[in-house]
C-alpha cells in the first residue's frame, strides 16, 4: 500500500499493485483476501482508464480466474466473455491475449463438461497462438496440451459409454 500513500488512491499504478497482490493471494489459495483486491483493481481501472482499456480486460480475466478456480462458474463465465470481447475489440481478433481469453473460457467450459464448446474455443485459441507466437511458445504449448487433454478425455468418455452399451446387450 506504499503506492497508495505516495501516489494517492486514484492512480493506475495503485490498481496494478492491488491486482498484483490479489494474484499473489490467489496463487496461495487465499481467495477471500484476493477477491476484494481484484474487485478494487477492476473498479479503479474502469474509473481511471475507462471501460475500453486492455487493463480492464486483464482485471475481468483475473477475477473470472479466481471465480473459476473456486468452482463459481456462473460468476466466472460472464467475466471471461467480457474480457474476450474487450480484447477482440481493442487488440484485434488475432492478438495473443485473445488466444489466452479463448483458452480460459474453453477451460471453464471443459470444467463444466461442455466439451464441444471447449473444443471449438481451444482450436481457435491454438490457431491464433501458433500464428502469432509460434509452436514452441509456452502459451501455445499450454493451449495445445489443454486441447489434447480434452480430446483424450472425450475419447475416454465415448469408450466408457460404448462399454456400458455393450454390457447391456
Amino acid at each position: 500500500y506504499l503506492r497508495q500513500r505516495l501516489l494517492g488512491e486514484e492512480h493506475p499504478d495503485v490498481a496494478d499493485s492491488l491486482n498484483n497482490l490479489a494474484l499473489l493471494y490467489s496463487s496461495q489459495g487465499r481467495y477471500q483476501k484476493a477477491e476484494p483486491l481484484y474487485k478494487q483493481a477492476l473498479e479503479l481501472r474502469q474509473r481511471l482508464l475507462g471501460e475500453e482499456h486492455p487493463d480492464v480486460a486483464d482485471s475481468l480475466n483475473n477475477l473470472a480466474g479466481l471465480y473459476s478456480s473456486q468452482g463459481r462458474y456462473q460468476d466466472a463465465e460472464p467475466l471471461y466473455k467480457q474480457a474476450l470481447d474487450l480484447r477482440k475489440r481493442l487488440l484485434g481478433q488475432d492478438h495473443p491475449d485473445v488466444a489466452t481469453s479463448l483458452n480460459n473460457l474453453a477451460y471453464l467450459y471443459e470444467s463444466q463438461g461442455r466439451y464441444k464448446n471447449a473444443k471449438t474455443l481451444y482450436q481457435q485459441a491454438l490457431q491464433i497462438a501458433v500464428k502469432q507466437l509460434g509452436e514452441e511458445h509456452p502459451t501455445t504449448r499450454i493451449i495445445s496440451d489443454n486441447l489434447n487433454n480434452l480430446l483424450r478425455r472425450s475419447e475416454f468418455s465415448k469408450s466408457m459409454a460404448q462399454t456400458k452399451d455393450n454390457t447391456r446387450l
